[in-house]
């Protein structure tokens, strides 16, 4: 039984061009970017080149990017940086990756207080509540841009005004968003976004943090004067090279790469609610990623589901890896006011841009049997 991958929010299999890239790197960028001899100014031409590449595609400006080690660092980084030595008010979205709520509770911990941004029954954010918020001592908005359990992406143009207003920054999580919608930092009006590459076929350990430029935050990390002070650490450039080559593959082919997954995951949904039912779909009512599918089955717990979707050869999972383990509903499933047992039945399934027709159609057919295994009780 040939398996299925569709946990591509946890992460993505490298792309053979990316790891190409990679490899011509690994041979002629091996040297310390810093270094003035001439190996290390090929490694520092190939780092602002992939430097450039990624501004460009996210319109930002190259300056505005830092390289990280992924999403997680990026945004410690942004909360560290724009929390240290002051006090106010952090507001939290309903929902947020574990990422985002632990930086934000060691700042409470410092004498920051946390209030949360609602979201309604779909996992948008709740508009007409926003005015409604302290903002007379809000000093920072932390969103997920694109949620990695549900997929439902934020119209930020309203929480973006009121920040602006209010001189409060704001930061977006855009780890699951990068490399699978169209990001424009500009457009957002965001002061940071994080972001990582093993999202969209790049490789692991390697991430980045938009921050507008002329905005200082402390760095997270002390030591050399990389990423112009920023960020100590000599950077890995072919890692960074493989990032860049994995954006670029995406912008170059985003358009035909959203239709596909998104026919894909649609037809996925449609078998499984008509073979399935009852089942409940999050945010199908809602702008969401096109590769995430969020189903509840009712009446089968999710740990049963995937165990025995594991068996079956289907990898997938009950929402963010990062929080797997847990056997409590989803936080980001109960900010919509969804029932706990509705939740705690839910699962994800992701899709990449490998997955083929015929894998889905298999794919299917193994979910359902397992479905109607389950709750038959055989």
């Amino acid at each position: 039984m040939r398996p299925i991958y569709l946990d591509n929010n946890a992460t993505t299999p490298l792309l053979p061009e990316v790891l190409q890239r990679m490899n011509t790197a690994w041979d002629t960028a091996f040297a310390n970017p810093g270094s003035q001899h001439s190996f290390g100014r090929e490694a520092r031409k190939i780092l602002e080149d992939s430097r450039e590449s990624v501004a460009e595609i996210l319109n930002a400006d190259a300056s505005e990017v830092i390289f990280t080690s992924g999403g997680t660092e990026s945004i410690n980084m942004a909360v560290y940086g724009f929390t240290l030595g002051r006090t106010g008010t952090i507001a939290v979205t309903a929902g947020e990756h574990p990422a985002t709520l632990m930086a934000c509770e060691r700042a409470r911990q410092q004498g920051w207080k946390i209030v949360t941004v609602p979201v309604d029954d779909q996992g948008r954010l709740n508009e007409s509540l926003l005015p409604t918020l302290p903002w007379h001592d809000i000093r920072l908005v932390c969103v997920i841009l694109a949620h990695n359990e549900t997929g439902v992406i934020q119209n930020m143009s309203r929480l973006s005004q009121l920040c602006h207003d209010h001189e409060a920054a704001l930061l977006l999580d855009a780890v699951q968003a990068v490399g699978k919608t169209t990001v424009d930092f500009q457009a957002l009006g965001a002061t940071a976004l994080a972001f990582g590459a093993h999202k969209f076929h790049g490789p692991r350990g390697i991430g980045g943090l938009l921050l507008k430029r002329g905005v200082k935050v402390a760095p997270f990390l002390e030591g050399g004067h990389q990423e112009s002070g920023r960020r100590a650490g000599t950077e890995p450039v072919p890692l960074i090279a493989g990032m860049a080559k994995a954006l670029e593959l995406w912008a170059t082919d985003a358009q035909s790469r959203s239709v596909n997954i998104r026919t894909l995951r649609d037809q996925l949904q449609q078998d499984l609610t008509a073979h399935c039912s009852p089942v409940v779909v999050h945010g199908a009512q809602t702008e969401r990623l096109v590769n995430t599918l969020s189903i509840a089955f009712p009446g089968i717990p999710g740990e049963a589901m995937l165990v025995n979707l594991h068996l079956a050869g289907v990898a997938c999972s009950l929402g963010s890896t990062c929080a797997s383990g847990s056997v409590e509903a989803a936080p980001s499933l109960l900010a919509m006011g969804l029932d706990p047992e509705i939740c705690k039945s839910s699962v994800r399934f992701s899709l990449g841009c490998q997955n083929s027709a015929d894998e889905i159609m298999e794919a299917t057919n193994r979910i359902v049997a397992v479905a109607s295994r389950l709750r038959n009780g055989t």
